[in-house]
C-alpha cells in the first residue's frame, strides 16, 4: 500500500509540472531519438514562414531531414531556409522553398507533383497552415466562419488528398496535422476556429481507421495549447478584413519546447499529442475523463473570458475580473 501511495504521489507531482500528455512524455524519456529516426527523411511543412512551422523547420534541419517549406510569403520562406542552412549540415539542394496557398486547392496537385519530382518521394507531411479567431459569434459574419473552414479544414484535407495516395503506394509515410486545444474543448471567442479544428479531429480520426491495411502509415494530430507564435496577430475577427486587437501578456509555452515534443511524437508514432502547460493540460484531461465537470469549469471560464473581451481587455484569457470605472 505504501509503495502504491508513493507511486501515485510521484505521478501527481509529475503531472503538476507536466507540459504534455503522459504518452508523449514517456516517449520523450524512453523512445527513439529524433536525430536517429528522422535523418534523411523528406518532410513537407505548411505554414513554415513563422511560429510552429518555422521552428519545425529549424529542429528538423538539425535532425538531418530534407525539407519542403511552404507558405504564402516566399520571402519569409527563404529567410527560414537561410537560417536552416546556417544552423545545420544540410546543403542548399536539401531544402525546397515552395510557395503554397491552402485556399488555392486546384494548385495542390501540381505542388505535390513538384515535390515528388524534386525529392522522389514524401516521407512526412506536416499540415501546420491555418488561422485562429478572436470574436464573439453574435458579432461575427458567417463569412468569417466559412473562411476558417475553407482554410483550416478544406485546405488541409485537399493537400492530404494529394499526398496520401503517394504514401499508400509506397506503403509508408506520416501525415501530421496541427490541430489545437480548440479541437478538443469548448473555446469562447473562437466558434469558427473551434469548429474547423473539431472537423480536423473527426476527419483524421476517421481516416486513421480507414488505413488499418497500411500499418506503416501514421496519422497523427497535435493539439497544442497557448504557444508563443504569430497566430494571435493573424487571427480573424468579426469581419474578414478587420485586424485583431494587440494581444497582451499571456503565459504561453515556448515554441521550441512545443516543437521539440512534436518532433519526439512524430519519431515515436504517437497518434495524438496534447501539448500545453498547466492549467490548460489539466483541462484536456478533464474534458477526456470528466466531461460533465469540464462543462461546469468551461462555463465559468467562458463567462470571464467574454466579460473581459467586452470590457476591452486585449488579453481576454486573463481570468481576473475586468476593471470597472
Amino acid at each position: 500500500i505504501c509503495f502504491i501511495a508513493f507511486c501515485l504521489l510521484v505521478c501527481l507531482i509529475g503531472f503538476i509540472f507536466a507540459d504534455a500528455d503522459f504518452t508523449l512524455l514517456w516517449a520523450s524519456l524512453t523512445g527513439q531519438r529524433p536525430g536517429e529516426k528522422l535523418k534523411g527523411l523528406v518532410v513537407w511543412i505548411t505554414g513554415a514562414s513563422s511560429g510552429i512551422g518555422e521552428e519545425l523547420a529549424y529542429q528538423l534541419a538539425k535532425c538531418g531531414s530534407r525539407l519542403i517549406l511552404s507558405a504564402r510569403r516566399e520571402d519569409e520562406l527563404h529567410r527560414v531556409k537561410r537560417h536552416c542552412l546556417e544552423t545545420s549540415e544540410l546543403k542548399d539542394e536539401d531544402i525546397l522553398v515552395l510557395p503554397l496557398d491552402l485556399l488555392e486547392r486546384r494548385s495542390h496537385e501540381t505542388k505535390t507533383k513538384t515535390v515528388i519530382g524534386y525529392f522522389g518521394h514524401i516521407d512526412i507531411l506536416i499540415n501546420n497552415g491555418g488561422r485562429s479567431q478572436r470574436s464573439l459569434f453574435l458579432e461575427t459574419s458567417v463569412d468569417v466562419c466559412q473562411a476558417l473552414m475553407e482554410l483550416n479544414f478544406f485546405g488541409t484535407v485537399s493537400l492530404t488528398k494529394q499526398v496520401l495516395p503517394h504514401m499508400t503506394q509506397r506503403g509508408r509515410g506520416s501525415i501530421v496535422t496541427v490541430s489545437s486545444l480548440f479541437g478538443l474543448t469548448a473555446a469562447p471567442l473562437a466558434t469558427g476556429a473551434s469548429a474547423s479544428k473539431h472537423a480536423l479531429q473527426g476527419f483524421f480520426n476517421s481516416l486513421r481507421t480507414e488505413l488499418t491495411d497500411y500499418p506503416k502509415i501514421l496519422i497523427s494530430t497535435v493539439c497544442p495549447g497557448p504557444v508563443q507564435s504569430q497566430i494571435a496577430k493573424n487571427a480573424f475577427t468579426a469581419e474578414i478584413n478587420k485586424p485583431p486587437p494587440t494581444v497582451g501578456h499571456l503565459k504561453r509555452m515556448p515554441t521550441d519546447r512545443c516543437v521539440r515534443l512534436m518532433v519526439v511524437g512524430i519519431s515515436n508514432g504517437v497518434k495524438e499529442m496534447w501539448i500545453s502547460q498547466q492549467p490548460m493540460l489539466l483541462l484536456y484531461y478533464t474534458w477526456q475523463y470528466a466531461p460533465t465537470f469540464a462543462w461546469s469549469v468551461s462555463d465559468r471560464l467562458g463567462r470571464k473570458w467574454v466579460q473581459n473581451f467586452k470590457a476591452g481587455r486585449v488579453d481576454s484569457a486573463n481570468l481576473t475580473k475586468p476593471k470597472t470605472s
